[in-house]
């Protein structure tokens, strides 16, 4: 099967990408936080991100995010090449970033902080009323029930903080919302929420970049995968050309997992031993017992 082939199936013919970063790199002196790298945000699409601490996540995410300018290569936003210079600019131009800090005041309530910076008023005073009602339909229909949007914020779970972000975002024009490890800080049980809602946005048409290394969470709701390595990308591939485990092997790094496979062939993974006696060895499945700091047999 062609590769033409392929994208006509996935999307249709006519659907041009929101976001396209050809050949992109980023130094700081003679250091390279990126090199090289294609990435492309498509309408009603998942964009995953994968990789580990020091990857270069972190520098993609601020060069979409309007927060550095890069250094090569281009950067295009609805077919115009763009050298963002300021969050402010991104934002125009439809981007949106929910970090893992979420920007949220704690101590405020829920509608205050989804209209926080973008504040409605009625004359010299803020309309209160106006912006509880938007706030309460626009999470409606994300399917967020809070029940009292007085309540302040920071008593909700991250779950529910990562949504309210998400929403506002939405509400706010964003066709391209980026999402630095949403899920990282999370259980099992707010993980599956906020992955609910980032489905919900990819749905509502937006383009989603989701920034992680988790590969599992990547694979729930991702449709198209990019691996950094050290700045360069190590994998660009759509989801019906690899699956969970490839993923997952990609990310940990499969030559690397074998040599370290190799260089640990002589240790013995169910060895326990006394901290007071390092010399002897523990009892264990098919190991000598421990009776009165001597050696016995089981």
């Amino acid at each position: 099967m062609t590769q033409e082939t392929q994208t006509q199936r996935r999307r249709p013919a006519d659907v041009e990408p929101l976001v396209v970063m050809s050949d992109v790199g980023k130094s700081y002196g003679n250091v390279h936080a990126l090199r090289g790298v294609h990435l492309e945000v498509y309408p009603g699409e998942v964009t995953c991100v994968l990789g580990d601490n020091g990857a270069g996540k972190s520098t993609l995410i601020k060069i979409m995010a309007g927060l550095h300018e890069h250094t090569s290569g281009t950067f295009e936003v609805g077919g115009v090449q763009r050298q963002l210079s300021s969050p402010r600019a991104a934002q125009a131009l439809g981007i949106a970033t929910v970090y893992q800090d979420l920007a949220l005041a704690p101590l405020m309530s829920v509608w205050r902080n989804f209209f926080m910076g973008n504040e409605i008023r009625k004359g010299l005073f803020l309309d209160a009323k106006r912006m509880r009602a938007i706030a309460d339909e626009e999470l409606q229909k994300m399917g967020i029930h809070i029940g009292d949007l007085d309540r302040p914020v920071g008593g909700l779970s991250g779950g529910q903080k990562q949504c309210i972000a998400i929403a506002r975002a939405i509400y706010f024009g964003a066709k391209v919302i980026i999402l630095d490890e949403p899920t990282a800080a999370l259980g099992v049980k707010q993980s599956g929420v906020v992955l609910k809602y980032i489905a919900k946005a990819r749905d509502a048409g937006l383009g989603v970049v989701f920034i992680t290394h988790n590969p599992h969470h990547a694979y729930l709701v991702g449709n198209h995968f990019a691996i950094l390595k050290l700045g360069r990308l190590t994998l660009d591939a759509h989801r019906d050309e690899l699956t969970l485990d490839q993923l997952t092997g990609e990310m940990a790094g499969g030559q690397e997992l074998d040599e370290l496979k190799h260089e640990l062939a002589d240790v013995d993974p169910g060895k326990t031993v006394d901290p007071d006696h390092p010399e002897i060895e523990l009892a264990g499945p098919g190991k000598p017992t421990v009776t009165d700091g001597t050696k016995g047999e089981e």
